[in-house]
């Protein structure tokens, strides 16, 4: 550990520890004031924002980064614009803090209220993506979190960029900067600390990238974490899909963004409509750029199909790869799913409601779509604003993360005097 590291870390986390106190007795007017004066210097600082994002695109260019890891760095006009827009639908959303989650009266007369809290400090330990610091810092700031953020080396001057609007932003509301902090230094010895060394500081961690990095989270991490490992997401046709409908949501699944948790990274076929639909689905893919590894019927089926290997069925590629299997029927593709998936988004496609009500229900995973692309699983998809992270937990929460999932409850108890025998 840099010994230069440690004092610069706990002065960010006793300064969010403040400003966390300050920040959950906010007023929702002060917090959406903040939120629409950040968003508006978003935009003005947009020509800034890409001259800073051109350096990060630069040596990541240098370093012969992947072209998945290349776009979900790059930042381009209408993103940037999609970014302040994302920061107003947050200011939008009913505030979290406050509401009475369920109330109930004794028989001897108490009122016990259970209402929603901020969690207290939460750090953010995220990479490539910029628009994580604009998103995470306005879905804490609404939700009455202060936040670390702890973006990574090869998005450092567009993430600086994006946070200097929102300290602007919290400026103009009168809020303390230090509700959303974003740490100085590109020492990795910075996260080891946030992990294990800030436990009097940090409520929860989040993380945000890659396999490696949600593992080193995951295993170090002394504080609760929130997060999800890969998105070996999938897509299943069933016999009684509409085959225009598969092709396209099987496209759109995999090729819109690739680089995505939510991108289809297995397709699924059912063998009874492989026939009529596997071929068409493997070429609509393979037509427009996609690589496929696939079973030997899928081989049969478009010569220009790779065989697929037993770690193809485990893989999130995040890139322009699926991996294509024939099944027997809703059962196996259940199973399937069970056996390699990552419990994170799975879409099928049918129009048997009894078979699609079969896959919702069995299927456990986050997220479950009938006749729509996996690449809804999105926060802002789902009318939340935004999101921090697709979380494939089962405590706390579940599905994309935003304002409601970043708080907890306390119990109010209102008396007249009583006392208990």
């Amino acid at each position: 550990m840099s010994h230069g590291v440690v004092p610069v870390m706990d002065a960010l986390g006793k300064a969010a520890v403040a400003a966390a106190q300050e920040l959950a007795q906010a007023p929702t007017q002060r917090k959406n004031q903040a939120l629409a004066a950040a968003a508006a210097a978003i935009r003005a600082q947009a020509s800034l924002i890409l001259a800073a994002n051109e350096r990060d695109l630069a040596a990541a260019q240098a370093q012969q980064q992947s072209a998945a890891r290349l776009d979900r760095l790059r930042l381009t006009a209408q993103r940037i614009e999609a970014i302040a827009a994302s920061v107003e639908a947050v200011a939008a959303l009913p505030d979290p803090i406050g509401r009475v989650l369920e109330e109930w009266r004794r028989p001897n007369g108490l009122l016990i209220q259970r209402v929603a809290v901020p969690l207290g400090v939460i750090g953010i330990i995220y990479e490539s993506r910029p628009n994580v610091t604009a998103d995470a810092g306005a879905l804490c700031l609404k939700s009455g979190n202060a936040v670390i953020l702890r973006c990574g080396s090869d998005s450092r001057h567009s993430s600086a960029a994006l946070h200097e609007c929102l300290v602007a932003g919290l400026a103009a509301a009168a809020l303390p900067p230090q509700c959303i902090q974003l740490v100085p230094t590109a020492e990795r010895a910075a996260v080891g600390h946030m992990l294990s060394g800030m436990t009097q500081y940090i409520d929860v961690l989040v993380p945000r990238g890659g396999r490696s990095l949600v593992e080193r989270v995951q295993k170090e991490a002394r504080v609760p974490v929130i997060g999800h490992l890969e998105g070996n997401c999938h897509v299943y046709v069933d016999r009684d899909a509409q085959l225009d409908m598969a092709c396209a949501v099987a496209l759109n699944a995999k090729m819109r963004r690739t680089g995505i948790c939510g991108a289809a990274e297995t397709l699924l076929v059912d063998r009874a409509c492989a026939a009529t639909h596997l071929g068409p689905l493997l070429r609509r893919l393979l037509d427009a750029g996609c690589e496929v590894r696939g079973d030997r019927e899928a081989q049969q089926a478009d010569p220009r199909v790779q065989p697929a290997s037993e770690a193809d069925w485990y893989t999130e590629y995040l890139d322009a790869i699926i991996a294509a299997r024939v099944v027997d029927g809703v059962d196996a593709a259940i199973a399937h799913i069970a056996r390699y998936g990552s419990a994170h988004t799975e879409a099928i496609v049918t129009d048997n409601a009894a078979t699609a009500e079969r896959f919702l229900t069995r299927v456990d995973s986050a997220i479950v779509l009938h006749n729509a692309s996996t690449q809804f699983a999105d926060g802002g998809e789902f009318g939340m604003g935004a999101e921090i992270g697709i979380s494939t937990d089962r405590f706390h929460a579940r599905g994309p993360v935003g304002v409601a999932q970043l708080t907890s409850y306390k119990y109010v108890v209102r008396g007249s005097g009583q006392l208990r025998p």
